[in-house]
C-alpha cells in the first residue's frame, strides 16, 4: 500500500489570478475559490500577511493507494486522500467521500471550509477531510467493506480521538464509519469510539446525528427569513437534492409551514405549485432505491429548472458549482441557503448580490452536521448520552448563535454574508494563531 504524506507549498496567489485558474468543467477551481473568499474577508478586517500565509495552506496532505480485492477475485487499487487543513482550535474534524470527482483539489477545499466551519459554529475544532475515488453504487457491501477498511489502516496514523476526526459525508454513512471504529480498534488493541462520528447509536453514536445538517439548513433559513422580512406561512421553497441533507432539510421546512414546492435528485426534479407531500416523498425514495425518479408527486422538470424557480428560498443542497455565472441572472429566489459545499461560484456571488439576493452561505448553513458531531464527540469523552431533544435543543442554540455573529459582522463591516461569515472565522482562527505562536 503505497502512501505519500507531505505538507503543502505556500499558495501566494492573489485573488485576481486565482480566479483565472479552472477546471475542466470550466469552473474555478474549488481550492482557489476558497482563497478567494478568505482574501476578500482578510482585507475587510485587515488580517495580518501572517496569518493569511499560514491559512493558504494545508498543514498536512496524505495519498494513498489502497489496493482492494474485488468480489470477481481481482485486485482494484483505489486513490485515498486526507488532508488537515487547520489544528488551530483543537483536533481536526471533516467528513469522507467516496465519490468519482474526488480529488486533491476538492478535498483542500473541503478542509478549509471545514476549519472555517467549525470557527464559524464556535467548536474546538480545526478542519479536515477526506476521500476515496470511486463510485460506491457500483461496488457491493463487501468491497465497501473492504476499501474502508484498508483505507483506516492507511490512516490509522492520521486519526485519533485529539488528533483527527472523520465523519460521514457524500457516498458514505453510519454503516462505514461503524467498520472504521472497528478497524482501529483492531490496529490500536482498544475501543475508541469518538476516533469517528456518525456511527450507529448502538456504538456510540448520538441522538439527532442523522438529521443534524438539514436541521441547521431549517434553522438558518429561518433566521434569515426574521431579519429579511419574509413570512414562512405564505412562503415557498425548492430544495436541490433529496439526498441526507436535502430530504431533512425539505422536510423539517415543511413542518415549519413552509411549502415546498420542488425537490430534486440526481435523476429527476419535481415540481408542484401546490406543495409537494415531502413525507411522501422521502418514503418513495426509500422504497425506491434511494431515487426520485418515478415519483408523481408533481410535474417533472429539470435540475436547471429548479434552480431558477420562482421561490422565496432556495436550498442548493446538492453538489458544488451549481449556480454559476451562466444561470445566477436567472434565479428568482430572495434568499439562498446552501445545504451544499460550494454551491455558489465567486463569479455568481457578485451577480447574486447585485440582484440583492441574500445568501447564507455554506460554512454557516451546514454547520449543523459538524455541530451535532462535535456533541457526539463530547457524549463518546464522558459516557454520558443525551435524549434527542437535548441535542436538538443544544444545536438549535448553538446555529441561532453562530447565525447572529454573521448576521452581526455582515451589517459591521457592510458586506454580504459570505464574506462575513469569514470575517467571523478568520477572527476566531487568527486569534487562536496569535496566542499559540506562528513559530
Amino acid at each position: 500500500m503505497a502512501t505519500q504524506t507531505k505538507s503543502s507549498p505556500k499558495n501566494t496567489k492573489k485573488t485576481g489570478d486565482s480566479a483565472s485558474q479552472e477546471n475542466n468543467n470550466g469552473h474555478q477551481k474549488m481550492f482557489d475559490a476558497v482563497l478567494s473568499r478568505l482574501d476578500t474577508a482578510a482585507k475587510k478586517i485587515n488580517l495580518s500577511d501572517d496569518i493569511s500565509a499560514i491559512l493558504r495552506t494545508a498543514q498536512k496532505q496524505v495519498l494513498v493507494s489502497i489496493p482492494v480485492t474485488m468480489d470477481n477475485g481481482k485486485v482494484e487499487v483505489f486513490e485515498g486522500y486526507r488532508v488537515v487543513h487547520s489544528t488551530c482550535l483543537g483536533p481536526s474534524k471533516g467528513g469522507i467521500r467516496y465519490a468519482m470527482d474526488v480529488d486533491l483539489d476538492e478535498v483542500n477545499a473541503l478542509a478549509a471550509w471545514m476549519s472555517f466551519k467549525c470557527a464559524v459554529a464556535n467548536l474546538p475544532y480545526g478542519g479536515a477531510k477526506g476521500g476515496i475515488k470511486c463510485d460506491p453504487r457500483k461496488l457491493s457491501s463487501g468491497e465497501l467493506e473492504r476499501m474502508t477498511r484498508a483505507y483506516t489502516r492507511a490512516m490509522a496514523d492520521v486519526f485519533g480521538v485529539d488528533k483527527d476526526i472523520p465523519a460521514p459525508d457524500m457516498g458514505t454513512g453510519k454503516k462505514e464509519m461503524a467498520w472504521i471504529v472497528n478497524e482501529y480498534a483492531n490496529i490500536k488493541r482498544f475501543t475508541e469510539p469518538g476516533v469517528v462520528t456518525g456511527k450507529p447509536l448502538t456504538i456510540g453514536g448520538s441522538q439527532g446525528r442523522e438529521a443534524a445538517t438539514g436541521r441547521g439548513v431549517m434553522i438558518t433559513t429561518l433566521e434569515a427569513m426574521k431579519v429579511l422580512g419574509l413570512n414562512k406561512k405564505s412562503a415557498t421553497a425548492a430544495v436541490q437534492g433529496f439526498g441526507n441533507v436535502g430530504s431533512h432539510a425539505a422536510r423539517l421546512l415543511h413542518e415549519q409551514k413552509i411549502k415546498i414546492v420542488a425537490i430534486s435528485d440526481h435523476t429527476t426534479a419535481i415540481y408542484n405549485e401546490k406543495g409537494i407531500d415531502v413525507a411522501k416523498a422521502i418514503q418513495y425514495v426509500q422504497n425506491n432505491g434511494n431515487t426520485l425518479k418515478g415519483f408523481n408527486g408533481g410535474t417533472e422538470i429539470s435540475n436547471a429548472e429548479l434552480l431558477t424557480c420562482d421561490v422565496d428560498v432556495l436550498v442548493p443542497a446538492a453538489i458544488q458549482n451549481q449556480i454559476t455565472e451562466q444561470n445566477a441572472h436567472d434565479i428568482k429566489a430572495k434568499l439562498i441557503v446552501e445545504g451544499a459545499n460550494g454551491p455558489t461560484t465567486a463569479e455568481a456571488d457578485e451577480i447574486l448580490s447585485e440582484k440583492g439576493i441574500h445568501v447564507v452561505p455554506d460554512i454557516l448553513a451546514n454547520a449543523g452536521g459538524v455541530t451535532v458531531s462535535y456533541f457526539e464527540w463530547v457524549q463518546n469523552r464522558t459516557g454520558h448520552y443525551w435524549s434527542e431533544e437535548e441535542v436538538n435543543a443544544k444545536h438549535d442554540k448553538n446555529m441561532i448563535l453562530a447565525f447572529e455573529n454573521v448576521w452581526f459582522n455582515s451589517k459591521q463591516f457592510k458586506t454580504t454574508m459570505r464574506t462575513a461569515a469569514y470575517i467571523t472565522a478568520l477572527k476566531r482562527i487568527g486569534k487562536a494563531i496569535e496566542y499559540r505562536g506562528k513559530y
